[in-house]
């Protein structure tokens, strides 16, 4: 009898398996054959191991500590770097590298901010060129040194930022700062669907996401704290980027520790490895491997569920490329000073915060709560768009800065959307287009919000921009209830062609490999 908290070795009763039996620790793990496998085949048999419930929380924790700590500050650097640029146009950035154009006419003098626009969205354009080469570098090299070599160049291009003397080379360095950014959201978005279960995934995903809220707040008190400097040799916003990059370099150093998978995890004990390998077997989306496989990327292309997560990332993201980019300044017109309008983003930014985590916990406790989750949250961000719009803009107005805060509801549905996503797919390859494609449609969206802002409409409450957003989020709403209908309808078949289950088989699969189509033992979550 082992002792509590260490792992207890059972073989599932023999059965006859059409799966060929997993590699052994001695096998040569460099051949073409062992590379075609999950990593999972380096440590545990294709029969099923019991673990001792201990050892499995202690191992849990573990990587907890590691993992999400890190991505939290990871991915709060990246919204923290992307939101900047809304907040360095109140300090002087719209002036020194004339983003701002006033147009003289007889009649009356306008101002146009559509350099600002393409600013904003000059970033995502750079996003997408690097989000699919990115992603799959991550997944064919080491994890830590691909992390590692890009974040240390994101931080070097932001802090260059600092240098950019008009507007023009700013489209520039926004272009390539996307570019080298594009590896993070992805990179995470894999690391959690090969560490966790998927009912602990859309917890742990949210936790990484979650720095949205917490960093709009972080942020803004940093923001907040540079707009008291009034002498030096730089401009204020330039003090900001130079920040902003270093703290990436810095962040960009650590990552290069980031392991491949948990069966290389350095910071677990051989044994606990093992554990942390084995509790995935129950969901077959397997752990990691490094070939890629034009067979999944085929299947990929043709998945109707990944289209269908991709459009609501685009509609529901398309508000995030307004609030990121102009944030600041349409609260400004709400009658408040730029100091002000930085301190009113805190609201938004704890809504953001405390309900993704609250939905990712509810998503974790409760079985097949995502999508109607995911509904729920859309409602207020609908609400909230509507009171901006048609509410009376008066001197500091109180209903315009409440509908600006309860958007904040847009990070719990992106987050539910990335959690939907990720659970729902399996095999590397699969997992790694997925996530590629998720954060190309949260780059369209990024590119046509800032877009949808015409300074013209200034005075009509930029009816365009309101009206276009309730539009993404019922299109969100749609979606999602179809999406719910094909993965519901998708388990009661796959239920009803095996009423009977055969594990040593569905254990044989979990590490194989196996896209989620290709494997009749998985299950998705709603």
């Amino acid at each position: 009898m082992a002792r509590e908290g260490q792992t207890q070795v059972k073989k599932a009763p023999a059965a006859e398996s059409t799966v060929p039996p997993a590699h052994s620790d001695h096998e040569d793990h460099s051949s073409i054959d062992f590379l075609e496998k999950d990593a999972a085949a380096a440590i545990v048999p294709d029969h099923a191991i019991e673990l001792d419930k201990a050892a499995e929380r202690r191992v849990l924790r573990k990587v907890d500590l590691f993992l999400l700590p890190l991505m939290w500050i990871g991915y709060g650097l990246v919204y923290y770097d992307k939101a900047i640029l809304g907040n360095a146009v109140l300090f002087g950035m719209n002036k020194d590298l004339q983003l701002s154009v006033v147009h003289h006419s007889a009649n009356h003098t306008t101002t146009s901010t559509e350099r600002l626009s393409w600013a904003t969205s000059m970033f995502y354009f750079g996003m997408l060129a690097g989000l699919y080469p990115l992603t799959f570098l991550l997944q064919r090299f080491t994890i830590g040194r691909v992390l590692g070599g890009v974040v240390v160049l994101w931080g070097l291009v932001a802090m260059l930022t600092a240098a950019v003397s008009s507007w023009r080379g700013l489209f520039a360095q926004r272009f390539f700062l996307g570019f080298v950014e594009s590896v993070m959201p992805t990179g995470f978005m894999c690391i959690i669907s090969s560490y966790y279960t998927q009912e602990e995934q859309a917890l742990r995903q949210s936790w990484w996401f979650s720095a949205t809220g917490g960093w709009t707040i972080i942020g803004g008190a940093l923001n907040y704290a540079f707009a008291q400097i009034k002498g030096g040799g730089l401009r204020r916003w330039q003090y900001i980027y130079l920040l902003a990059g270093a703290l990436t370099v810095l962040y960009g150093c650590v990552c290069f520790i980031i392991p491949n998978s948990a069966v290389s995890a350095w910071f677990l004990t051989p044994e606990e490895r093992v554990v942390a390998v084995e509790r995935l077997r129950k969901g077959q989306t397997g752990v990691r491997c490094q070939k890629l496989k034009t067979s999944q990327l085929r299947e990929a292309v043709l998945d109707v569920k990944i289209w269908i997560i991709a459009f609501m990332m685009a509609a529901a993201y398309t508000i995030n490329g307004a609030v990121s980019g102009f944030g600041p300044l349409i609260v400004s017109t709400f009658g408040y000073t730029p100091l002000d309008a930085i301190l009113l983003q805190f609201p938004l930014g704890a809504i953001c915060l405390v309900f993704i985590l609250l939905t990712g916990y509810l998503s974790s406790r409760i079985p097949n709560i995502r999508i109607i989750l995911l509904v729920a949250c859309c409602l207020p961000v609908i609400a909230g768009c509507a009171m901006i719009w048609r509410s009376t803009w008066y001197h500091r107005a109180p209903a315009p800065v409440v509908g600006y805060s309860i958007i904040g509801f847009f990070g719990p549905v992106v987050s539910l959307i990335i959690s939907t996503g990720m659970a729902n797919v399996a095999g590397a390859t699969k997992k790694s287009f997925t996530a590629a494609a998720i954060f190309v449609a949260y780059c369209v969206g990024n590119i046509v919000g800032p877009q949808l802002i015409k300074t013209p409409t200034l005075k009509r409450h930029y009816p365009g921009l309101w009206l276009g957003l309730i539009i993404c989020y019922c299109i969100v709403v749609a979606l999602a209830g179809l999406l719910y209908v094909l993965l519901r309808r998708e388990n009661r078949r796959r239920d009803a062609a095996r009423p009977s289950r055969d594990e040593a088989e569905r254990d044989a699969y979990a590490f194989r490999d196996l896209t989620d189509k290709e494997n009749p033992y998985f299950r998705y979550v709603l």
